[in-house]
């Protein structure tokens, strides 16, 4: 229960996808069809990686965490809805309601700056293939994943503790099938714009200067391949470099056009 001001909230109404839908049935089986289907995927991407020997190696070693996150904020939300829609509620405790914001924000906040690594991994690989191990050694990843965690936490913890400090008025609903600090400030009784400009430049940062690495590692990597003097380098970096980084590059950028239209579009 949070309080301040004498304004008291216990509890928040989310009104989300499944009450209002006309074939809501069809969508809820979907939902846990694509719910389970998720948790199986990721399930067993991150044990073939973690027992598999050959790939013991930054590139994956990156990969089971972002598949770690994606497991960890489909269980922070998709539960909720589903029990929800089952038991005839809408109703979220202001604890569960920051919860759900602290570990939305924070998982996709450390899902951006790992995306943002991977690209330069990746350009290390292909443009100084010989100091790769050197350079990018297990301490270093393990560092860079930690100092991910650590600090998109710590920046959505503040975020989220300032948000449900404020007070709140009215009806209390969350026209969305989750709580997120956009439709929380909504909510409350005083002036949040201090609050809002913080999120904006907090989602800048996460969002903008990760897809701008994304970007020019790989424009460097293209600039590198087409620099290849030879025939041979290039059959030897085809030969060498990982059938898969095709499928990686276009999920970092569709990852980030797909957070920068969520927060970004006007309301």
């Amino acid at each position: 229960m949070v309080s301040l001001e004498n304004h008291t909230v216990a509890e928040f109404l989310l009104q989300g996808l499944l009450q209002h839908t006309p074939a809501r049935f069809c969508v809820f089986a979907l939902i846990s069809v694509m719910f389970f289907a998720t948790l199986t995927g990721h399930g067993l991407l991150i044990l073939l990686i973690l027992a598999d020997p050959l790939l013991h190696i930054p590139m994956y070693f990156f990969l089971w965490q972002l598949s770690l996150i994606d497991i960890l904020f489909t269980l922070a939300i998709v539960p909720k809805m589903m029990s929800d829609f089952l038991l005839h509620k809408t109703a979220i405790s202001a604890s569960g309601c920051g919860t759900q914001i602290f570990l939305g924000w924070a998982l996709g906040g450390t899902k951006c700056i790992l995306l943002g690594l991977m690209s330069c991994d990746q350009y290390m690989t292909i443009s100084k293939p010989l100091y790769y191990l050197l350079l990018m050694n297990w301490s270093l990843c393990r560092q860079m994943a930690l100092s991910s965690w650590l600090s998109s936490a710590f920046n959505m913890l503040l975020h989220m503790v300032y948000t449900m400090s404020f007070p709140f008025c009215g009806p209390r609903e969350i026209h969305h099938f989750y709580c997120e600090i956009p439709g929380v400030l909504w909510l409350s009784c005083v002036v949040t714009l201090p609050s809002k400009m913080g999120v904006l430049i907090s989602t800048t940062i996460l969002l903008l200067v990760p897809f701008s690495v994304n970007l020019a590692s790989y424009t460097l990597i293209l600039v590198t391949v087409i620099h290849m003097a030879s025939a041979g380098s290039l059959l030897y970096l085809l030969l060498s470099h990982d059938h898969g980084q095709p499928i990686l590059r276009c999920h970092h950028f569709h990852v980030h056009e797909a957070d920068l239209f969520t927060y970004f579009r006007p309301r």
